[in-house]
């Protein structure tokens, strides 16, 4: 029962919390007009910033419509997408415009390049083959000079004149020193070399002076056959190229024959002027002697793989050198001292070489001269 009455007494008494709100409902004041203004105001800001917002993200449509009447398509790409999209095919399109450019200019240089080389080479060939044509001819002029000089000697000894002043002066072709005219032929010295400018230009010089020392001898000859006419007298006697009687030269200048024998091949341009032969050849029988021209110092004795096959060099002092080449024994060797007549080598076809000759060379400096002015 008590329990009961309890529970009756609290449902009758009021909650304090209840009223507690109540008493808050009931003291509340009513909005003012300047408050509900600027509660709209508000509103209104919120509503063009969320405009604004709208704005910046625009999104481009592209509408693609076909010909026929298939399904219209539409690509939608937002503002960024689009300028980041143009920025990209922009700087696509400059590279492909610089790498296009770079590739033709490449491919004009590299023509232009190649066009010139070839003009180029084009140009030294016509200068080599105008070279070798004008190599030929010097050597055609010099052939004739040789058989000029050739029917001077036989008018001499058939008219009974003294020989000329300059036999041993030219090119050396057909001389001989021990009466064995044509009976060997053989011919060498360095691999065949291409004619230069310079060396045409040599053989040019020398046929100029033949020329001029061919007209000296035959307006000579012609003295003296006046001469002869006149007086009716008697010849004098003949001396061989290149004797030492009485002579007066050093013994370190090269002087007279390295071997007896023939020259078979001349200084100069041979072979219709399509090699330069840097010495003169004398042939003869294998194992014929060969002697220094001087005295001097050996500087080379041995193989030389530059054609010259079994050579011998010889340093005479104040810059001149004589060269010794296809021999078939060389019996001396390299810093012994040599004189003048001392057999050095055997005659031999060694290295480049058609048949036993001595390859002699004369150089002053190290430029070969002709020797057969020195015979």
């Amino acid at each position: 029962m008590a329990k009961s009455e309890e529970q009756k007494a609290q449902k009758a008494a009021p909650a304090p919390e209840q009223e507690g709100v109540t008493e808050q409902t009931t003291v509340m004041a009513p909005l003012s007009d300047e408050a509900v203004k600027a509660a709209v105001e508000a509103e209104k800001v919120k509503d063009t910033k969320k405009k604004k917002a709208k704005k910046k993200q625009t999104i481009y449509t592209i509408k693609l419509i076909p010909d026929d009447d298939g399904d219209t398509k539409s690509i939608r790409l937002s503002e960024r997408v689009l300028k980041y999209g143009i920025a990209s095919v922009a700087a696509g399109a400059l590279l492909f415009v610089g790498a296009f450019s770079y590739s033709v200019y490449s491919t004009f240089a590299n023509q232009n390049g190649a066009a010139e080389i070839h003009e180029l080479r084009e140009v030294n060939n016509i200068q080599q083959e105008q070279l070798l044509q004008l190599s030929k001819k010097a050597n055609a002029l010099q052939d004739e000079i040789d058989q000029l000089t050739q029917l001077e000697s036989d008018l001499r000894r058939m008219s009974g004149a003294g020989p000329a002043q300059d036999d041993g002066s030219g090119d050396g072709s057909g001389l001989t020193n021990d009466g064995t005219s044509g009976k060997h032929d053989g011919q060498g010295g360095p691999y065949a070399q291409q004619p230069s400018l310079d060396n045409v230009s040599e053989a040019l010089d020398n046929v100029a002076k033949d020329i001029e020392k061919r007209r000296a001898s035959l307006l000579e000859l012609q003295e003296q056959l006046k001469a002869q006419q006149e007086a009716m007298g008697t010849p004098g006697m003949v001396s061989l190229p290149g004797s030492l009687v009485g002579s007066t030269v050093s013994v370190t200048t090269p002087t007279g024959w390295p071997a007896r024998g023939e020259v078979s091949s001349p200084y100069g341009l041979r072979w219709n002027g399509s090699d330069f032969h840097p010495g003169i050849d004398i042939a003869n029988d294998m194992g014929t002697p060969i002697v220094a021209t001087a005295d001097g110092t050996v500087t080379t004795a041995g193989w030389n793989a530059g054609g010259y096959g079994n050579m011998v060099d010889i340093d005479h002092g104040n810059g001149i050198t004589t060269r010794y080449g296809h021999a078939m024994q060389v019996v001396v060797s390299a810093g012994q001292h040599v004189r003048r007549g001392q057999i050095i080598a055997y005659m031999g076809s060694t290295g480049f070489s058609t048949g036993p000759h001595v390859h002699y060379e004369v150089r002053i400096n190290g430029q070969a001269v002709n020797p057969v002015s020195y015979l």
